[in-house]
C-alpha cells in the first residue's frame, strides 16, 4: 500500500476503535442460532409471511431448510433510472429458485429526482430522503424472516439510504443491484451551451426543452458522472456488488446476467451458505477508504463527502473531513468524465471503465486488496470486465491500455496529481470544493462579496444585469438545518456564462452543488452553517472575499474585532417550513448534523450528538 493510504486507514481505524467494537458486537447479537430467522415465528406469524406466495414457496419457506432473501426496491417509473427493476423481482425470484431458495419483495423506499426538483420548493427534501430511505429499509427488514437482502436502487440519495439500513442490519449478506445508464443521447458540451443560451436569453423554453429531452430520453441513469453515477462507482469499488456491474446498459442480456448472478451469489454468503459474510462485517474501514480513493481518481461527486461519512457512521466507522483532503492529495485523477470532461459514463465503460480504474489503482498500492467483497477475498476480482461467453457471465482481465486516453490515464501520467476534492477553511467555516474539473488559474479567486439570501436572489440579480463584475457570490441560509440543504444547480447557467464572459467569479455557500457542478469555483458545504451562528451570517456586500485552493484557504478579510461586533442575520424562512410536504420535515431540520457529520438525523454507534 501506498505509505500515506495506508497512514490514513490507520488513523481511520484507531479512531473509530470504540464505536466500531460496539457495532460489531451488536451484529454478532442479532445474528441468531437458528437455521433461518423464520423458524423463531409462531405458526399465525409464519402463515402471514407465506399467505400470498406460490405453493412451491409455501413448502420451501415451511421447510426451514433454505434462504428466504429480502428485495429492497427504489422502483418506480418516473424516475429513468429507477424505471427498469420493475422487471426484476420476477428475474429474481426465479434465480433464486435455481439455487433452492425464495425471495419475497420485502418493502419500497422512496426514490425522488433531484433532477427534476433541482430549483424547485421539493429539492429541500433531496437530501433528508436519503434517511427516510434508511429508515423505510429497516421498516422493509423488521420481519425478520430473511437470510440475506437484494438492494435495488441507483440515485443520488437513494444508494446511501440503503447502504444505511442495509448496515443497520449489518447481520444480513447485502449485494446491491444496479440497473445502468442510458444510452448516450447529445453530448454534455451541447446540453450545457443551450442552457447557458437560455439563461442569456437567447433561445427560449422549446428549444431548452428538445436540448434536454435529447439528453435524458430512455429508461436508466443520467450519462453524466454525478451522484447517481458516482453511487455505482463507489458499491463496486467497495465489492458490493458484482464485478462489472457499473455502466451495463439497461434491458441487454449482460445486464440481466449480472442481476442473476448477484441474486444468486447473496444465498452463498448466507449462513446456510459455503461462507456467512455479514455486510456489517465484510465493509470496513478499509472498504471506506476504498471508495474514497475511488471518487477522487475518477473526479466523482462532493456529495458523498457527506453520504460516505453517514454509511460509515452506521457501520460505527468515524470518518472526517481531513480523511477526504489527505486521501485527495495522495490519489492521481485519472478518468475525464463530464462534468469534468467531454466523455460521458458509456464513453468512459468504452474506455476500459471500471475495471481499468480499479486494476490501475490496485497496481499503484491506491486501493487495499485484502478486503472481502461479495467475491470473497479480495479486490482483484474487480480488476476485470464482465461479458457473456455463450449466454454465459464471464468475466476476463480488464484492458492494461485505456481505449481512449482522454477518458482514461494511468498513474504515472494522470489527468492532474491530485483527487477531485479539497478542503479549504479559515475564518468563514470549514467547506468542500470540487477542483477536478477547474483550470489552473481558477484556484485563487479574490473578489468583493455579493450575498444572496436565496438562489432565486441571485438568478433575478444575473436576469436584471447587475453582476456583470468580478464577485463571489455568498449564497448562504442554504444548510440542513435552515432548509434540508438543497442543491443549487441552478446557479450554474448564470455564473457560467458570467465566467464565459471573462469575470472571476465563485460560490460560497452551505448549501450543495449538483454532483454535476464543478466548473465555477464552489466552496459549498460550508460548516458552521448560517442558520448554526456560521460566520456566513456576518458576511456584508463588498467584504473580500478569498477563495484559494492551493493554500486551502477560504477567508473574509475583515478583521476579527470587526467580524466579532456584527450581528447574525437571520432572513424570514418561514416559506421554507410549508408545502410540498417540508411541514413534515420540520423535527428533521431541527435534529440534523452538519455537513462535515454526514449532515444525518442518525447519532453514531453508541454516541449521542453533541
Amino acid at each position: 500500500m501506498k505509505a500515506e493510504i495506508n497512514d490514513v486507514t490507520e488513523r481511520i481505524i484507531e479512531r473509530s476503535r470504540p464505536t466500531r467494537e460496539r457495532y460489531l458486537t451488536r451484529i454478532a447479537e442479532a445474528h441468531t442460532a437458528h437455521q433461518v430467522n423464520r423458524s423463531a415465528l409462531g405458526c399465525s406469524n409464519l402463515a402471514h409471511v407465506m399467505a400470498a406466495e406460490s405453493a412451491a414457496d409455501k413448502a420451501a419457506l415451511s421447510a426451514m431448510q433454505s434462504p428466504n432473501i429480502a428485495i429492497v426496491t427504489a422502483y418506480n417509473d418516473m424516475l429513468s433510472a429507477h424505471q427498469p427493476f420493475a422487471d426484476y423481482p420476477p428475474l429474481i425470484k426465479d434465480a433464486l429458485h435455481q439455487v433452492g431458495a425464495t425471495g419475497q419483495v420485502a418493502g419500497g423506499v422512496p426514490a425522488m429526482c433531484d433532477g427534476v426538483t433541482q430549483s424547485q420548493p421539493g429539492m429541500e427534501l433531496s437530501l433528508f430522503s436519503r434517511d427516510v430511505i434508511a429508515m423505510s429499509t429497516a421498516v422493509a427488514l423488521s420481519h425478520n424472516v430473511y437470510e440475506g437482502a437484494l438492494y435495488l436502487g441507483v440515485c443520488d440519495k437513494i444508494v446511501p439510504g440503503l447502504m444505511i439500513g442495509a448496515l443497520t442490519f449489518g447481520h444480513l449478506p447485502a449485494v446491491f443491484v444496479s440497473a445502468g445508464p442510458m444510452r448516450s443521447g447529445i453530448s454534455n458540451d451541447q446540453k450545457a451551451t443551450v442552457r447557458k443560451e437560455f439563461a442569456l436569453g437567447k433561445i427560449g423554453r422549446e428549444e431548452l426543452l428538445k436540448s434536454e429531452s435529447a439528453c435524458y430520453h430512455s429508461s436508466g441513469t443520467c450519462t453524466f458522472y454525478g451522484t447517481a453515477n458516482s453511487n455505482q462507482m463507489m458499491v463496486e469499488v467497495m465489492g458490493l456488488m458484482v464485478p462489472g456491474g457499473t455502466f451495463v446498459n439497461p434491458g441487454t442480456p449482460l445486464r440481466a446476467a449480472l442481476t442473476v448472478t448477484g441474486a444468486q451469489q447473496v444465498t452463498r454468503l448466507t449462513q446456510l451458505g459455503d461462507h456467512y459474510l455479514p455486510v456489517g462485517r465484510m465493509l470496513d474501514e478499509r472498504s471506506f477508504v476504498n471508495a474514497i480513493v475511488g471518487l477522487m481518481a475518477t473526479g466523482g461527486s462532493t456529495n458523498h463527502t457527506m453520504h460516505l461519512i453517514a454509511m460509515a457512521s452506521a457501520a460505527g466507522i468515524a470518518l472526517r473531513w481531513d480523511d477526504f483532503d489527505a486521501l485527495s492529495s495522495a490519489t492521481p485523477l485519472i478518468a475525464r468524465i463530464y462534468p469534468n470532461g467531454k466523455a460521458d459514463v458509456n464513453q468512459f465503460h468504452d474506455a476500459g471503465g471500471m475495471g481499468y480504474v480499479i486494476a490501475r489503482l490496485l497496481d499503484a498500492g491506491l486501493l487495499h486488496g485484502d478486503v472481502s467483497t461479495i467475491m470473497g477475498e479480495g479486490l482483484a476480482a474487480y480488476a476485470t470486465e464482465a461479458y457473456l461467453d455463450h449466454g454465459a457471465l464471464a468475466w476476463k482481465p480488464a484492458p492494461a491500455v485505456a481505449g481512449d486516453s482522454e477518458v482514461l490515464s494511468t498513474v504515472e501520467t494522470p489527468f492532474d496529481h491530485h483527487g477531485g476534492v479539497s478542503m479549504l477553511h479559515d475564518n468563514l467555516g470549514r467547506a468542500v470544493i470540487k477542483t477536478s474539473a477547474l483550470k489552473p488559474e481558477q484556484h485563487r479567486i479574490e473578489a468583493p462579496a455579493i450575498v444572496f439570501n436565496s438562489q432565486q436572489a441571485l438568478q433575478d440579480a444575473f436576469k436584471a444585469g447587475e453582476l456583470d463584475k468580478d464577485f463571489v457570490a455568498v449564497v448562504r441560509f442554504q444548510g440542513p438545518k435552515a432548509n434540508g440543504m438543497p442543491e443549487l444547480h441552478g446557479l450554474m447557467p448564470p455564473l457560467g456564462a458570467l465566467q464565459d464572459r471573462g469575470f472571476h467569479v465563485a460560490v460560497v455557500t452551505d448549501g450543495r452543488m449538483s454532483g454535476a457542478s464543478g466548473k465555477v469555483p464552489s466552496a459549498i458545504h460550508v460548516t458552521p452553517e448560517a442558520h448554526d451562528a456560521g460566520m456566513l451570517a456576518r458576511v456584508h456586500d463588498g467584504d473580500i472575499i478569498v477563495l484559494d485552493v492551493d493554500r486551502k484557504l477560504l477567508e473574509v478579510k475583515v478583521p476579527d474585532a470587526e467580524l466579532a461586533k456584527r450581528e447574525f442575520v437571520e432572513p424570514d424562512l418561514s416559506h421554507n417550513r410549508f408545502g410540498v410536504g417540508r411541514e413534515l420535515f420540520a423535527k428533521m431540520r431541527h435534529s440534523v448534523g452538519s455537513a462535515e457529520q454526514g449532515a444525518t438525523i442518525f447519532d453514531p454507534v453508541g454516541e449521542e450528538r453533541a
